[in-house]
């Protein structure tokens, strides 16, 4: 209330320390002694916090009578208005409100809530007032400055963009993890919701595109082996027609833009042809699918570094150092090499890795239907197509993979004995 601007007098016995404190400061007024009707007289808004309910509804009664607004706190039945919860970003404000039957409720939505809004969404509307006169296309503006722009530089920064947000619009490129919706980044979640348009890869799902604002427009532009493939190129294109157009635009792609992503070429291009950018880093295939399979990366008694290695196509297999790759303690996360295992596994074993080398391999790591395939090296292929693994898998090979049957936590576990137990997927019910 004191925040507020409010003039706040408090009745009561006695006052704690502090609020007595405030009395001789005279930041509150003080009304020593037992509750009296005619402290109502000069307030208009009255909140009853006794421990004894008859006294608090002799006060609402009070307060009533007077045409006052009242709240008893903890008590809805007694009371003409309820106190909501804040999210302040000045003088921006956001008010949560259960009707006084929830506070748990309202306290954990506020708490969700907070974290969603930037701290520095209050210098928005502080900057568009200031500028009002010359601002004429208003709704180009806010796309182009939002929360984000605003915490990455100073509000001068922000100032500049008027100059150009009737100009051109902006890309800003996402990673969207491996596909389980609740490791997306706060940041990632924001630029969904501040999207005009969506360009997303194919291996993007459903429940993450229904994070986005449902007006967005959703652009598939995905590559997959065999189906549709749309040409880098045609990618540009769509990027610079909607960001020369004034949208705000999100690239979106599985794990992070800057993995087996092509984000970096699609920066270059942007750069090129002068339109703003950002990047929003994602949960790449290889840590999401360790963690999720119980898998260490590196480990000081064997795997002292980590290798992330494309084995989509034969060319890309041409380019490999396979004796490199086939040291001992270090651990090898293959992306997009399931049609490629035959030839991965004899390249290995031909440049001296053993045989016994264990591996991990993942299928749909992260989501409900996650699959997790265990074994030696020298078996990899014949299992793969014994439980007919399919693409999206992520292999990891090393040492480190063996603690896959001991660790394992999430999916179904094959070629092993179980563990003991299997946390359920928190995505299953929805699923």
């Amino acid at each position: 209330m004191l925040k507020a601007g409010a003039r706040v007098t408090v009745g009561a016995p006695v006052l704690a320390p502090e609020l007595r404190e405030w009395a001789k400061q005279g930041r509150i007024t003080w009304h020593a002694g037992a509750y009296q009707a005619n402290w109502l007289d000069q307030t208009w808004l009255v909140i009853a916090a006794t421990r004894s309910r008859p006294l608090n509804a002799r006060i609402a009664g009070d307060g009533h009578a007077r045409q006052r607004l009242v709240n008893v706190v903890d008590d809805p039945a007694l009371s003409s208005f309820q106190v909501p919860a804040l999210i302040d970003r000045s003088p921006l404000l956001v008010a949560i409100s259960g009707g006084g039957t929830a506070p748990m409720l309202v306290r954990r939505l506020r708490e969700r809530i907070e974290r969603l809004l930037d701290p520095a969404l209050g210098s928005l509307p502080q900057l568009v007032h200031r500028y009002r006169a010359r601002i004429h296309a208003r709704r180009r503006f806010h796309a182009s400055s939002t929360p984000g722009s605003v915490r990455m530089a100073p509000l001068a920064r922000a100032q500049n963009q008027l100059a150009t947000a009737q100009a051109c619009g902006s890309v800003i490129l996402v990673g969207a993890g491996p596909g389980n919706p609740d490791l997306l980044t706060l940041r990632a979640l924001r630029a969904l919701n501040e999207a005009d348009v969506i360009l997303h890869d194919a291996l993007i799902s459903e429940p993450i595109l229904d994070l986005a604002r449902p007006d967005a427009e959703r652009i598939a532009v995905g590559k997959r082996g065999g189906a549709m493939h749309t040409p880098q190129a045609s990618i540009h294109a769509l990027l610079l027609e909607h960001a020369r157009a004034g949208k705000r635009v999100v690239r979106l792609k599985g794990g992070d833009p800057f993995v087996f992503g092509r984000g970096g070429e699609e920066l270059q291009y942007l750069r090129e042809h002068g339109i703003a950018y950002e990047v929003v880093p994602g949960i790449s295939a290889a840590l999401a699918c360790a963690a999720y399979s119980g898998v260490p990366l590196t480990h000081r008694d064997c795997a002292q570094s980590v290798r992330l290695v494309t084995a989509h196509c034969q060319q890309s297999l041409n380019t490999l150092d396979w004796s490199d790759l086939a040291r001992e303690r270090q651990t090898l996360a293959i992306y997009m090499g399931v049609s490629q295992l035959d030839e991965l596994a004899r390249q290995l074993l031909a440049h001296g890795r053993a045989a016994a080398t264990p591996f991990a391999l993942i299928e749909n790591g992260s989501l409900p239907q996650q699959r997790t395939l265990t074994g030696t090296l020298h078996e990899l292929p014949a299992l793969a197509t014994r439980h007919a693994i399919q693409a999206p898998a992520l292999l990891i090979l090393g040492e480190v993979a063996a603690q896959a049957n001991a660790s394992h936590w999430y999916g179904e576990l094959l070629g092993a004995t179980p563990p003991s137990f299997t946390l359920a997927s928190p995505l299953a019910d929805a699923a």
